[in-house]
C-alpha cells in the first residue's frame, strides 16, 4: 500500500524515529498498526524500554492523523498536545501498536475545523499488545492539527 510506505518514509526521515526500526503493518481507514523489533527497543530487564512503547504508540496517533489528512487531501502539521500512557506489564517480543480515533470524536467535524479554522484537535488512543493480544501499555492522546 502507498500510503503505508509514505508513512515510513516519514518516520525514517526523523533520526530518533528511525533508530526504532518501525515498520508500517497496515492501515484500514479506521486503524493504523505499527510494529518495532525487540533488538532495536531494549532495556537492561531485556524487555521493551518504557520509551519505545510510548514513541511507538504516540507515533501511531500521528500517523493515523498525517494519513487520514493526506486522504482527505489536507496538508497539515500534526503535533502531539498531552497523553496519558498506562504500562501494564513488560513486554518481551515484537512491538505492536494500534491507534484509533478516540471513542466519540467525529473525523469529519475535525476536518471542517481545520479547513475552516486552519487549526484543529483530535483525540486518540492507542495501545501495544502483546502477541496473544494482551495489553502491555494504553495511550490516551490529543494532537493538534495545522494546515500546512
Amino acid at each position: 500500500m502507498q500510503a503505508l510506505a509514505e508513512l515510513e518514509g516519514w518516520l525514517a526521515a526523523m533520526p530518533p524515529v528511525a533508530a526504532l526500526v518501525i515498520r508500517a503493518e497496515s492501515f484500514e481507514g479506521e486503524v493504523l498498526r505499527l510494529s518495532a523489533p525487540l533488538a532495536a527497543n531494549v532495556n537492561d530487564k531485556g524487555c521493551a524500554f518504557g520509551g519505545s512503547l510510548a514513541s511507538l504508540m504516540t507515533l501511531a496517533g500521528w500517523g493515523w492523523l498525517m494519513l487520514r489528512c493526506a486522504q482527505a487531501g489536507q496538508s497539515a502539521e500534526v503535533y502531539v498536545a498531552d497523553s496519558q500512557i498506562r504500562y501494564l506489564a513488560p513486554l518481551y517480543g515484537e512491538l505492536r501498536a494500534s491507534a484509533r480515533l478516540a471513542e466519540g470524536e467525529d473525523w469529519p467535524a475535525i476536518l471542517r475545523c481545520l479547513a475552516e479554522r486552519g487549526r484543529a484537535r483530535a483525540a486518540m488512543q492507542a495501545e501495544v499488545v502483546d502477541a496473544q493480544g494482551a495489553a502491555i501499555a494504553t495511550l490516551a492522546a490529543r494532537f493538534a492539527l495545522k494546515r500546512a
